[in-house]
C-alpha cells in the first residue's frame, strides 16, 4: 500500500510505466487512474485518494503494472470451505464473463460466455480463480477478475468478495441462483452442484443503464427525476434489476446507474437481437440516459465479430461519441416516420372524443406538402393519407407508412415499407420542432407546412452566447479544491477547480490564457 506520491512515484519506476494506481477497497471504476509518467502519477495518487475516501471511506491505495489493449474477463466462483473439522469444502467456478466494454474503468456491457476463450483457457483460468478462493478460506460466492491478452495469457487482476453487478449473465447462463447459493453457504449448507454440473446454456447479454450524457465524455452524470419511467418487460427474455420507478429522484450523491438491462437467447446473435429490442423499447424521461450508446454498441460491426477489448469505445469513437449515424435509407425512413406522425396529429386536433370538432365543416384534405429539417439539411416531403397508412415520398422515393397511431403511448410501433420501427417522440412544441428517439439516437427535426417554412426565413435567429471566458461544468456536483483566486493569471490547459459527482472526481481546467 502507497504512503504518499513520493513511494508512488518510485515505485511505478521501479515497476516501469505505464501503471495504474487503484483504491484497495474499491470497485467500479471508482479511485482509479492511469499513469504514464511522474506527474500524471502524483495526479493519479491525489485524486485517487480523494475519491477512495469518499466512496469507500478508506483512501488506501496500491500500485500495479498496466497491460495495455487487453480483454477483461472474470471467473464466478463459489466456495465452501470448511475449517477445523475433518469435512472436505467444495469449490466450483461457473464460466466466465466478458466485460471489456469500458468507460472510465467502468464496465458498462457485459456478456457470457466470452466469444474469445477456448474451452482450455477456460478451464484453466475457472482452476486457478477456485485455487485463490480456497487459498484464502473464501466461503460465499465471489469473482476472480483477470485480463487476457491476444495469445489467452491471462493475470491475475484481482478478486471481488462480494456479488457482482454482471451477475445476472452468469445466473442465465447456468441456472443457478447466486443469491441463493450465497445465503445457504452463510447458513451452513453444503452446495448442491459439482463442477460436472455446471453448464453453458445459451447466451446472456447485460447492459447497464445509467443516468448519463453519452455524448461528454462517454457518459457525464446527469440528474433530475424520472417523469417518465417504463421498462421493457414486455419483450421476451428480458430481465430488468433496477431499484427506481417513476417519480423517482437521480441524485449527485450516488452512482448514476438506473438499472442492469439483460437479454437471454439461444446463441449470441438472438440475445443481442433481443438486447437492441429491448433498448429500442426502454422508456426514460426526466434525465440524460446512455441508451444510444449502448444500442450503437451491440450493433457495431466490431461487437458483433467479438473483436473487442478495453479500448474498444476509445478506438471506435476517436472524437467522443457522436449517436447513430443514419444512412439514407435510414435517413428517408425517419422523415417519413416523423411527417406521418406531424399529419396524424393535425387530424387528431380536428376530432373530439372520436368525433369532428365542426361536425358541418367536413374536411376532404388527404395530402400535406411539407418541409422537414434534419441536421443540416431541409427536405420536401409530401404525405398523402389513405386509409389508416400514409403515402410518403421522399427524395423523389416514395414509402409507406402503418402504424396504430396511438398518440398517447410514449412507444409508437411503425412499418415503412415493411421493416418495423419501435420510435419514441421525446418532445414537441408550436412552433413543430419534434425530438424523436429513432434507432436509439434522439433526433431534433422542425415539421413546417410549406407556407410556414417559407416564411420562417424571416424569422430572426437567436444570437449564441459567447462562452470563452467562462468555465462551465459540464455536470451537477461539488466543487471539492479550487486552485486559483481572483487576479490570478491561468495559463490554457492549468487546473481550474475539482467537480466531485457521482463518486468520481474531475479536473476543470482552463479553455484559454487569461485572468481570473
Amino acid at each position: 500500500l502507497l504512503q504518499d506520491a513520493d513511494e508512488a512515484v518510485r515505485i511505478a519506476r521501479e515497476i516501469g510505466y505505464p501503471v495504474m494506481i487503484k483504491a484497495s477497497a474499491g470497485g467500479g471504476g471508482k479511485g482509479m487512474r492511469i499513469a504514464w509518467d511522474d506527474e500524471e502519477t502524483r495526479e493519479g495518487f491525489r485524486f485517487s485518494s480523494q475519491e477512495a475516501a469518499s466512496s469507500f471511506g478508506d483512501d488506501r491505495l496500491l500500485i500495479e503494472k498496466f497491460i495495455d489493449n487487453p480483454r477483461h474477463i472474470e471467473i464466478q466462483v463459489c466456495t465452501i470451505i470448511i475449517i477445523a473439522t475433518n469435512k472436505h469444502g467444495n469449490a466450483l467456478w461457473l464460466n466466465e464473463r466478458e466485460c471489456s466494454i469500458q468507460r472510465r474503468n467502468q464496465k458498462v456491457v457485459e456478456e457470457a460466455p466470452s466469444t474469445f476463450l477456448d474451452p482450455e483457457t477456460r478451464r484453466a483460468m475457472g482452476e486457478q480463480a477456485v485455487a485463490l478462493a480456497k487459498a484464502v478460506k473464501y466461503s460465499s460466492a465471489g469473482t476472480v477478475e483477470f485480463l487476457v491478452d491476444s495469445s489467452k495469457n491471462f493475470y491475475f487482476l484481482e478478486m471481488n468478495t462480494r456479488l457482482q453487478v454482471e451477475h445476472p449473465v452468469t445466473e442465465c447462463i447456468t441456472g443457478l441462483d447466486l443469491v441463493q447459493e450465497m445465503i445457504r453457504v452463510a447458513k451452513g449448507y453444503p452446495l448442491r452442484h459439482k463442477q460436472a454440473d455446471i453448464p453453458i446454456n445459451g447466451w446472456a447479454v447485460e447492459c447497464r443503464v445509467y443516468a448519463e450524457d453519452p455524448y461528454k465524455s462517454f457518459g457525464l452524470p446527469s440528474i433530475g427525476k424520472l417523469s417518465q419511467y417504463q421498462e421493457p418487460l414486455h419483450v421476451p427474455s428480458v430481465r430488468v434489476d433496477s431499484g427506481i420507478q417513476q417519480g423517482s429522484d437521480i441524485s449527485i450523491y450516488y452512482d448514476p446507474m438506473i438499472s442492469k438491462l439483460i437479454t437471454y437467447g439461444s446463441n449470441r446473435a438472438e440475445a443481442l437481437k433481443r438486447m437492441e429490442e429491448a433498448l429500442d423499447n426502454y422508456v426514460i424521461r426526466g434525465v440524460a440516459h446512455n441508451i444510444s450508446l449502448l444500442r450503437e454498441v451491440i450493433v457495431h460491426p466490431r461487437f458483433v465479430q467479438g473483436d473487442i477489448s478495453t479500448k474498444f469505445l476509445p478506438e471506435v469513437y476517436p472524437d467522443g461519441f457522436k449517436g447513430h449515424k443514419l444512412t439514407d435509407l435510414e435517413r428517408r425512413q425517419l422523415l417519413a416516420t416523423a411527417a406521418s406522425l406531424y399529419v396524424a396529429e393535425q387530424l387528431r386536433s380536428q376530432r373530439f372524443l372520436g368525433t369532428p370538432r365542426i361536425p358541418i365543416a367536413k374536411s376532404k384534405r388527404s395530402s400535406w406538402d411539407l418541409s422537414v429539417h434534419l441536421g443540416d439539411g431541409i427536405y420536401p416531403v409530401a404525405v398523402s393519407k389513405h386509409g389508416s397508412s400514409f403515402s410518403v415520398e421522399v427524395d423523389g422515393m416514395k414509402l409507406n407508412v402503418t402504424s396504430e397511431w396511438n398518440l398517447a403511448s410514449p412507444l409508437l410501433s411503425v412499418t415503412v415499407d415493411g421493416t418495423q420501427r419501435t420510435i419514441q417522440r421525446i418532445s414537441r412544441n408550436a412552433s413543430g420542432e419534434t425530438s424523436i428517439q429513432f434507432l436509439g439516437t434522439v433526433y431534433k427535426l422542425q415539421i413546417l407546412t410549406k407556407v410556414a417554412a417559407e416564411l420562417s426565413k424571416y424569422m430572426p435567429e437567436k444570437a449564441a452566447e459567447d462562452t470563452s471566458s467562462i468555465l462551465r461544468s459540464p455536470m451537477p456536483g461539488t466543487v471539492v479544491a479550487v486552485s486559483v483566486k481572483p487576479g490570478d493569471m491561468v495559463s490554457e490547459g492549468q487546473e481550474i477547480c475539482v467537480i466531485e459527482a457521482m463518486k468520481m472526481q474531475n479536473s476543470m481546467i482552463a479553455a484559454k490564457t487569461g485572468k481570473v
